[in-house]
C-alpha cells in the first residue's frame, strides 16, 4: 500500500477498529472526488467514522442532521435583509464546507434530499438566481437507516446514482467490540487522531489518482460488465454512464493506493459491486423471487470475462 495512505489509514484506526476495508473503500472515493452513502443501523460508528476522516484529513467539517421538518434552506442556505448595509446578503448554509456529513438522509423529505442533488453534482449552490461554489474538495458523506426502518423512506434512483459508492460498516468482530469497549472507557479515541495530510496535498493526490493509466482493455472490460447490468433479466434499469465513469474513477484510486501508476482488471473487480450495486433497479419479479442488487453485481462480476492484462503499464505480456 502507498506510503501516504498507510499513515492516514493508521491514523484512522485509532478510532475505528476492525473496518479497515471500509477505511480503504472511503478513502478511494475522497480520492476519486466522489460522495459516500453509509447504510446500517444505529450505533455502529457511522458518525465517528466521518468525524475522524474530516480530521485526519485537515478538511472543514459540518454536520446536519435529517429529520421530517428539515428543509432546502437548511442545506444550500438563503438570503437575509441586512439593515445597515442595507442590501441582501447570503446566509451559508450546511453545504458551504469541505466535508458534510449528512446524517439519515432518508429521513427528510424528497424536496429536501433533492437540494443536496446540484452541489453534490455541480459544486454549486444557488439562491436567489446567484451561484456560490463550494470549497474545494467537497465530499458528502451521507448516512440511512435500513429501508423499512421507522420514519425512513426509499432515496430517488437519481440521488442515489450521484453517490459514487454505497457501504455497510455492519458490527465489529469480537476482539475489535472488546478494544472499544476498553478504548472508550478511559477516553475518546478521536481526541487521538492527528492530522496526516493537508487540503492542498489532498487535492494534489486527487490529482495523481485521476492520472492514474487505463488501458483500452480495461474500458472496454468496464463496458462489457455495465452492459451486462443494463441486459440482464432482473434488472429493469443498469447502471447508467455516469455509474460507469465511477467505476473508472475508483479503479484508479484503487490502483493508487496500492502504490501504482497502472490499473489492472484486479482493480475493476474489487471496486465494481460496491460502485454498481446501489444503481441497479431490479424488477419486482425478480425481488419475490428472493434477488437483490449486489447478489447481482457479483453474479455479473464473476461470468463477464476479464482481460488478460499483465502488470506493466497495463499492456498484454
Amino acid at each position: 500500500m502507498e506510503k501516504k495512505t498507510v499513515h492516514i489509514i493508521d491514523e484512522l484506526k485509532k478510532a475505528i477498529l476492525g473496518k479497515d476495508d471500509i477505511l480503504c473503500k472511503v478513502y478511494m472515493a475522497i480520492l476519486s472526488g466522489g460522495h459516500i452513502l453509509l447504510e446500517d443501523v444505529p450505533g455502529v460508528g457511522k458518525t465517528t467514522l466521518a468525524l475522524a476522516f474530516s480530521k485526519v484529513l485537515g478538511l472543514s467539517y459540518k454536520r446536519m442532521q435529517f429529520t421530517s421538518d428539515s428543509v432546502p434552506s437548511d442545506i444550500t442556505g438563503f438570503s437575509i435583509f441586512d439593515k445597515s448595509e442595507n442590501c441582501f446578503r447570503y446566509q451559508e448554509g450546511a453545504a458551504m464546507t469541505n466535508f458534510l456529513l449528512a446524517d439519515e438522509i432518508n429521513r427528510t423529505s424528497s424536496k429536501t434530499q433533492s437540494a443536496l442533488l446540484e452541489v453534490m453534482e455541480e459544486r454549486q449552490i444557488t439562491v436567489d438566481g446567484i451561484s456560490y461554489p463550494v470549497p474545494v474538495p467537497f465530499v458528502v458523506l451521507a448516512t440511512q437507516n435500513p429501508v423499512g426502518s421507522a420514519g425512513t423512506q426509499i432515496l430517488p434512483t437519481s440521488q442515489l446514482d450521484r453517490f459514487m459508492i454505497k457501504l455497510k460498516m455492519g458490527y465489529p468482530d469480537f476482539q475489535s467490540q472488546v478494544n472499544i469497549l476498553k478504548d472508550r472507557h478511559t477516553s475518546n479515541p478521536l481526541d487521538l487522531i492527528h492530522p496526516a495530510t493537508t487540503r492542498e496535498e489532498l487535492l494534489d493526490m486527487q490529482k495523481d489518482a485521476n492520472s492514474v493509466y487505463m488501458s483500452d482493455d480495461l474500458y472496454e472490460y468496464i463496458t462489457r460488465l455495465v452492459e451486462a447490468t443494463r441486459n440482464h433479466a432482473a434488472v429493469e434499469l443498469g447502471i447508467s454512464p455516469r455509474g460507469a465513469l465511477s467505476i473508472c474513477q475508483m479503479t484508479k484510486a484503487h490502483a493508487y493506493i496500492d502504490g501504482r501508476d497502472y490499473a489492472v482488471p484486479e482493480d475493476v473487480q474489487a471496486v465494481f459491486c460496491d460502485v454498481g450495486a446501489h444503481r441497479l433497479v431490479i424488477r419486482q419479479r425478480a425481488k419475490i423471487s428472493g434477488a437483490d442488487a449486489m447478489s447481482i453485481a457479483q453474479e455479473i462480476l464473476s461470468t463477464v470475462e476479464r482481460p488478460e492484462i499483465g502488470t506493466h503499464k497495463g499492456k498484454k505480456l
